[in-house]
């Protein structure tokens, strides 16, 4: 991810004299890769189900460094587009999500996941800061060079620090299964975070056909110095959405400051579309960085408390196709939007999707503090474990699958009994 983003905050500085640029081509060059990911995130993590989890992740890195190279060595447009869709096709987030689920016990599964979320925003926050370094000292086919050798970094990781001969499972929390897929295409809840993560990364790949030409000219800011404002847009992003965030958990406000979150980076979209200057336009953006820091962190929490038990590994894929789809949309339309309308147009455009996103949050349950736990069945029969686990105070749904021997209970944390769950726990 590290690779994919740091190319955001330069693109549209470094392309601006290649032969084929247009606004459109630099929207595609952007969100290519959210074309390809979208289409093979489920497919290749079913695969690993067939073959393993290893060749699926090192075949992936493969293909991102390929598309690395490819990228580092075009001079067009049209290139930089097959380089970035080629990185696309090393769709392995679900694989290695399922990896994660072999690897660790259930008690220690959530504080996993959310190490793995952790990294994913550091690594944004990272690459906005290094993207304009490397582009300074190196050139944007620095960026992809550099991206290619973190692909290596990540084979060697994969090959010689993972552990060997760990025996897959079909874990429903981690893995997709298509005959889920239409259920939960239908729920209501599900279907609007996943149109939230739609428009979260469109909105984001959009502005950022903009954001660097902003800064950098409006401004008058590049290199080291673009580096520190990123960092300070961000990091200030952060620390504006944390006590928000930590507040809405705090006293059961998560619903209102979503909307607002939502609502707040429609506004500030607005008045860029219309206000622009040295002070006005950092100020926005980093209101927008506290939106969409905030927003990225809750949509996946949301996400696995409002889940049917036994649904979330293929809910999670759905919703990481929503997510990469948008930043192809995003880009796609970012650019026809520049070429048409100019950056006002642009803008609005972002607001417009944001606002309908505003009206579409308001139908969203509340979210309730529940999380889903995987047991062991064991040698009980399987209805006798039902009987058994349905009384116990907290449990509030169970999925036994036929030909499993794991039970998928979902639990209130404020309410259950977890002494007497705990026997069924990694048995």
């Amino acid at each position: 991810m590290l690779g994919l983003f740091m190319v955001l905050p330069v693109l549209a500085l470094a392309t601006g004299d290649y032969p084929d640029f247009t606004p459109l081509m630099l929207g595609l060059t952007l969100g290519a890769y959210g074309l390809t990911q979208a289409i093979l995130q489920i497919p290749l993590g079913l695969l690993s189900d067939r073959i393993g989890r290893q060749p699926v992740i090192i075949g992936g890195l493969l293909l991102f460094i390929s598309g690395s190279v490819v990228a580092a060595l075009a001079d067009t447009m049209t290139g930089l587009i097959l380089g970035r869709a080629l990185q696309g096709t090393g769709a392995i987030a679900s694989t290695l999500m399922a990896l994660v689920a072999d690897l660790t016990l259930e008690q220690n599964r959530s504080k996993a996941m959310a190490a793995i979320g952790g990294s994913i925003g550091f690594s944004f926050m990272l690459a906005m800061m290094l993207g304009p370094l490397l582009t300074a000292n190196f050139g944007l086919s620095g960026v992809f060079w550099v991206t290619a050798l973190l692909g290596v970094i990540g084979i060697c990781v994969a090959f010689f620090l993972v552990p060997k001969g760990v025996s897959m499972r079909r874990h429903r929390e981690a893995m997709a299964d298509t005959q889920q897929i239409r259920a939960l295409l239908r729920d209501s809840n599900l279907m609007r975070l996943n149109f939230g993560i739609f428009a979260l990364h469109f909105a984001l790949m959009a502005a950022f056909v903009a954001i660097p030409t902003i800064l950098s000219g409006d401004l008058g800011l590049n290199g080291v110095n673009l580096s520190w404002v990123y960092l300070g847009l961000l990091g200030g992003g952060f620390f504006v959405m944390l006590p928000v965030m930590i507040m809405g958990e705090k006293f059961g406000y998560q619903k209102l400051i979503f909307i607002a979150s939502v609502a707040l980076m429609a506004l500030v979209t607005a008045v860029l579309s219309g206000q622009r200057g040295p002070l006005l336009t950092p100020l926005m953006l980093l209101f927008f960085f506290a939106g969409f820091n905030l927003l990225e962190a809750t949509l996946p929490s949301w996400l696995s408390k409002v889940c049917p038990v036994g649904n979330r590994g293929t809910a999670m894929g759905i919703y990481s196709t929503s997510q990469f789809f948008g930043a192809f949309v995003g880009g796609l339309a970012g650019g026809w939007s520049l070429h048409t309308f100019g950056v006002d147009g642009l803008f609005v455009t972002i607001s417009l999707v944001l606002l309908v996103w505003t009206f579409v949050s308001m139908g969203l349950e509340a979210p309730r503090p529940l999380q889903t736990l995987v047991l062991s069945v064991g040698n009980l029969d399987q209805q006798d474990f039902l009987k058994i686990v349905s009384n116990v105070t907290g449990v509030e749904d169970i999925l036994l699958v036929k030909g499993e021997h794991l039970a998928y209970v979902q639990i209130d944390r404020l309410q259950v009994d977890m002494t007497s769950l705990q026997p069924y726990i990694n048995r």
